[in-house]
């Protein structure tokens, strides 16, 4: 542990030769397409598939009706329809499923199906929602968390208010959604695909199916990427339905048009925020309004709210909050889990008050901050109390303190507009930002978060190898190699093998919401340490295993391991992390989180206040990862993490209009290039967490949280302008400032 070994995966991605879910073939095989509704909001009068049978190479078009099991899936609530019945309630929602001989065949057949709609008017206005005519039973509220703690008629000398709007996210994998299916003897079904949690995906497609889960396998593809768009199901029960109907595999791939209705986005937000303080600026109550666009089905929605609301002062000391948090149902795509989960929001609302307030006190932005900071044994607004180190001021410290970069060169590449040469120099005014976020790590509120590992130790050639099997999908951000070091640290041994990860060895739970180093890797951990005992037991005065060697307390060593070991041991263990509890109903006070981690940001952008047009100089990050694993793979989801942040700051948003996407492209949503991506500063701390395997945190999500904030920050520095929305665009800049 703690040092950086090549990736199995590395070479071969950069080489282009990685296996990804999109390659996958078989011998016979059959190509899905999907028929998908123009309207974001139809009753459905007619479904017509004659046309579409009849073309040459056509083996099976199939509706709603043809769908064995039950036709509702969901990760928290069963409300999406696996092909729409009597109304679609997004555009882009799957309406009948074709198989044919080649690609080209099943697209052209897709476009064959005739559906005759009458069209509804959507409501795509999260707000409006409250009152608008219901979208499913139960109302448009579809989860409302009120956080209470303290006196909520506090008041307090200085008061700031805002108002906040965080756009539409895409995750913007380069993968995009592919699998294959293939038909089993037994009746059911082989299904290989890119995904977040192969449990889940199995218990929700045998389900639609109508099959025992034993007849649903399903083994991990190549996953181009994933960031929450993989944890709700998207071509799997398609495919799957496809192949059990012909008999033959049936592999669906998406193109990108389609990925961006294949999967869910970040959710956009209205967050109204009031603050009050002190004179000196310690802070004295918060109060917010958080609306969350769920779109049209739940998806994660539900857990989402709940982190904008349990997080929504952020990393400060409040002592009275009132938080009102809400998600919606809306005829706008579906929207669940994305890299920072529902913080993301809050976050960029919160830290913007906060240079609000440093503005009206009249103190740095950074030490309005450092006076509000929570720190171990402080108290988030559900009374939980922080148990581990909270390192927020000194994160913050440490990005203030780093130099700054130099001045622009006289060089296009270095200016806003880039290569472009749009800007020559003048009108550019260099800002500085920052933010600082909280996110919590593992599954909360009371969910019963487990990983399972097998560990197998035998000979094999006269060497000790060590074999890990866990469900744990790897989705590029290393974990297999994490897999792999934890054995080699624990059993002592060169050789480790790690399978790949199938639904045949118990549940390790998402890649998501940055745990699984921490859940899977404290089941590998606690499945080599049941392997280890057995072998020590066979050994008086056997303390330790290390280099291939049974050794004393001392580290002296005691036999070979290869002499020891007269058969295979293995091992199969259920990890869980320490429990959380429910959030009361009425008041949101528990103990609803496993761990808190935090990071913190300085961005330094130049800005053309003529053309609006902005480049992000340099990004600083310190975040404390409680122990660093792989320090390289650490530093490179800290690299990751504020890219997306950034993308989010400047260019990011799926532009819906009327519940229609406008930009369903990467010629038109923009992400971030090599290009775009400053020199990037990173900081690591290691304060474990005693509560943790290795003492280790989550480090996923937290740079995502704080960079967007930093890097806003710092255009209003340089602009003047009050930005309020998420991402800036040019005209923000240049309108806003010229009505100020």
């Amino acid at each position: 542990m703690g040092t950086s070994p090549l990736r199995p995966d590395g070479v071969l991605k950069v080489r282009g030769e990685f296996a990804y879910s999109s390659d996958l073939w078989a011998d016979g095989m059959l190509w899905g397409a999907t028929v998908r509704s123009p309207h974001p909001h139809a009753r459905i009068v007619r479904v017509d598939i004659t046309a579409a049978l009849k073309l040459a190479g056509v083996s099976a078009v199939l509706t709603h009706e043809d769908v064995p099991g039950r036709n509702r899936y969901g990760l928290e609530h069963a409300d999406q329809p696996v092909l729409a019945e009597d109304v679609v309630r997004y555009q882009g929602e799957p309406i009948a499923v074709v198989a044919a001989d080649h690609p080209e065949t099943a697209r052209r057949a897709a476009a064959l199906v005739e559906v005759a709609y009458e069209v509804l008017t959507p409501v795509t206005d999260a707000e409006a929602a409250f009152t608008a005519p219901a979208l499913h039973e139960g109302g448009n509220v579809l989860r409302h968390v009120p956080i209470r703690r303290g006196d909520e008629s506090a008041t307090a000398p200085v008061v700031v208010v805002g108002e906040y709007t965080v756009g539409m996210q895409d995750q913007a994998f380069l993968g995009p959604e592919s699998g294959l299916a293939v038909p089993a003897d037994d009746g059911g079904v082989d299904l290989y695909v890119a995904t977040q949690w192969l449990h889940v995906d199995r218990a929700q497609v045998a389900r639609s199916l109508g099959l025992p889960e034993e007849k649903v396998r399903i083994t991990l593809g190549g996953v181009g990427g994933a960031f929450g768009a993989r944890e709700d199901l998207s071509m799997q029960v398609h495919a799957s339905m496809l192949a059990l109907r012909t008999g033959k595999p049936v592999k669906m791939v998406y193109g990108r048009e389609e990925s961006f209705f294949g999967h869910v986005h970040r959710h956009p937000a209205r967050l109204r925020y009031e603050h009050g303080a002190t004179e000196d600026g310690r802070l004295v109550y918060v109060r917010a309004r958080i609306v969350l666009d769920g779109g049209a089905y739940a998806s994660s929605t539900t857990a989402v709210v709940a982190n904008a609301a349990t997080l929504g002062v952020g990393p400060y000391e409040v002592p009275n909050v009132h938080i009102d948090a809400y998600g919606m149902y809306t005829n706008n795509p579906p929207c669940g889990a994305m890299r920072g989960f529902g913080a993301v929001q809050a976050c960029f609302a919160y830290e913007s008050q906060m240079d609000r307030l440093a503005e009206r006190i009249g103190v740095d932005p950074v030490e309005i901050r450092l006076r509000n900071a929570v720190r171990e044994g402080s108290t988030m607004p559900t009374g939980q109390v922080i148990d581990s180190p909270a390192p927020v001021a000194r994160l913050l410290t440490i990005v203030r303190d780093r130099p700054m970069p130099p001045p622009a060169a006289d060089d296009p590449r270095e200016r806003p507009g880039g290569v472009a040469n749009t800007t020559r120099g003048e009108g550019v005014v260099r800002g500085v930002g920052y933010g600082v976020g909280v996110k919590n790590v593992g599954f909360s509120e009371g969910f019963d978060d487990y990983s399972t590992a097998r560990v197998r130790l035998e000979l094999i050639q006269g060497e000790p190898v060590a074999t890990v099997h866990t469900a744990a999908a790897e989705v590029g951000q290393g974990l297999v190699t994490v897999q792999a070091q934890i054995a080699r640290t624990e059993l002592g041994v060169r050789q480790v093998t790690v399978v790949p990860a199938d639904t045949s060895v118990g549940s390790a739970g998402s890649s998501s919401a940055s745990r699984q180093t921490y859940v899977t890797g404290g089941a590998v951990r606690a499945a080599c340490a049941a392997v280890r005992a057995d072998v020590l037991a066979s050994v008086p005065g056997g303390a330790g295993l290390h280099g291939g060697k049974v050794t004393t307390v001392d580290g002296e060593p005691l036999a070979d391991l290869a002499d020891v070991l007269t058969g295979p041991v293995e091992h199969t263990v259920e990890w869980r992390h320490r429990p959380t509890k429910p959030l009361d109903p009425v008041t949101g006070q528990g103990d609803a989180h496993v761990q808190y981690a935090f990071a913190a940001h300085r961005a330094v952008v130049d800005v053309d206040t003529e053309l609006g047009l902005v480049r992000v100089v340099e990004l600083a990050c310190a975040q404390d990862v409680g122990k660093a694993l792989n320090p390289q793979a650490v530093e490179g989801q800290i690299h990751g993490g504020s890219a997306q942040g950034l993308g989010l700051a400047v260019m990011e948003e799926i532009q819906v209009v009327d519940g229609q996407v406008r930009n369903p492209s990467f010629t038109d949503y923009l992400i971030p290039t090599i290009l775009d991506m400053p020199p990037m500063a990173v900081d690591i701390l290691e304060l474990a967490d005693p509560a943790a395997p290795y003492g280790l945190r989550g480090v996923g999500e937290p740079p995502t949280i704080s960079a967007t904030p930093a890097i806003i920050a710092a255009i209003r520095a340089a602009t003047g302008v009050a930005l309020t929305h998420a991402p800036v665009r040019p005209d923000h800049i240049v309108t806003m400032s010229d009505d100020q």
